[in-house]
Formats: C-alpha cells, sequence, structure tokens
C-alpha cells in the first residue's frame, strides 16, 4: 500500500510545484527592449540620435486642413532637416539645430500643417519621416477636437471663396520650412528618448 502511496504523492507535489510556478510567471511584469511612446501619437526611430516622437495631426474633418502635433529631436552635432510626407498631402519640411528638440504645434512651439489629412478623425494615414538620408514609414494618427487637449489646436477651416482675409499672412504648409525652434538641453532631449509623450498644449515629451 505504501508503495502505490509515494509515487502518487510525489505527484501531487509535483503538480502544485508547477501551478505556484505558472501563477508568479503571470504576476511578474512584462518588459520589453522595444521603444514605443505611451502617448496618442506615433514614436519615428531614424536613429539613436535621429527620431520624432508622439507624432499626429489634428484636423476637423478628412480632407481638410491639419495641424501637426509631436518633437523632433535632433542629438547631433550637425543641424537637420526632417522632411515629413503624409498620404494625399504635401511634404512638410522642418529644420532642426544640432542638440535641439523642436516642438511642432505646441504652445512655444513652432505651427506645422498638411494642406490635406487623407483620412477621417479615429484612422491613421501612411506617412514617412526622412531625415540624414534615411527615410522610415510610420502611421500618422488623426485626431479632431472631442478631446479638450485636442480643441485647443484644431485648425479653422479657411474660407472656400477667397482664402485668407486681405492682409492675413498664410501659416507655414506644405513643403515651405517651418522655421527654426528654441534649442532645447541635453535633459530635454533625453527625455524625449524615453518615449515621453508631447502633449498639444505642453512642451513636454
Amino acid at each position: 500500500m505504501s508503495r502505490t502511496a509515494r509515487p502518487a504523492r510525489t505527484a501531487a507535489v509535483a503538480a502544485a510545484v508547477a501551478a505556484g510556478a505558472l501563477t508568479l510567471a503571470a504576476c511578474s511584469p512584462t518588459e520589453t527592449i522595444e521603444p514605443y511612446a505611451p502617448s496618442d501619437g506615433s514614436r519615428v526611430d531614424i536613429n539613436p540620435s535621429l527620431r520624432a516622437v508622439n507624432l499626429m495631426v489634428v484636423t476637423p474633418e478628412e480632407d481638410a486642413v491639419g495641424a501637426l502635433q509631436g518633437g523632433l529631436v535632433n542629438k547631433t552635432a550637425e543641424d537637420v532637416t526632417y522632411t515629413l510626407t503624409a498620404e494625399g498631402a504635401s511634404p512638410v519640411t522642418v529644420p532642426v539645430p544640432a542638440h535641439s528638440t523642436v516642438y511642432l504645434g505646441t504652445q512655444g512651439g513652432v505651427p506645422a500643417e498638411l494642406d490635406t489629412v487623407a483620412g477621417e478623425p479615429g484612422t491613421t494615414i501612411p506617412a514617412s519621416l526622412e531625415v540624414a538620408g534615411v527615410t522610415q514609414e510610420f502611421a500618422l494618427h488623426v485626431f479632431d477636437g472631442t478631446l479638450p487637449e485636442y480643441a485647443a489646436v484644431l485648425p479653422t477651416p479657411s474660407p472656400a471663396a477667397s482664402g485668407l482675409p486681405t492682409g492675413a499672412a498664410p501659416s507655414p504648409t506644405a513643403s515651405d520650412p517651418v522655421g527654426t525652434a528654441e534649442s532645447e538641453s541635453t535633459d530635454q532631449d533625453e527625455t524625449a528618448s524615453d518615449g515621453e509623450s508631447v502633449p498639444p498644449s505642453d512642451t513636454n515629451e
């Protein structure tokens, strides 16, 4: 009798140990070495020194003008120019000085617009980002003014017939250079490398 009970007891102990190991595995946090952007927009990594964080476009509707949001990071010793091309829209070029981060559309940042957004809010459109001879494709997220943080940057539809009012200066769009933003410190660039978001109304990445 004891010879039969011992294997059964051993099997029961082994099953309990296996169950405990599965429970611990389920409770353990999952880690990943892949960079990601914990935000609404997209992160585009060109190389360790050149990247974009939290890229998105805010528009009232499909086929309307869209305001670009996000940050463009340049941790190199040379000035560079980013070119963002979205499906159906003209390219947008943004110069970024050495050791700097340019914020698009945020308070204190530089304005940048797509002349048309070929996608409804809530979807994504195919896009690419080129800098230093390297092009990376990505999905550009499209938002409208439903969320309060995006309502403040929502572009106003331009007048249908006469275009801009007399005397008004057009904002940078399409392939016109956006301009140069204020240089950021290395610490701020490191923040971007951690994948932090760049909200539309703030300058934190």
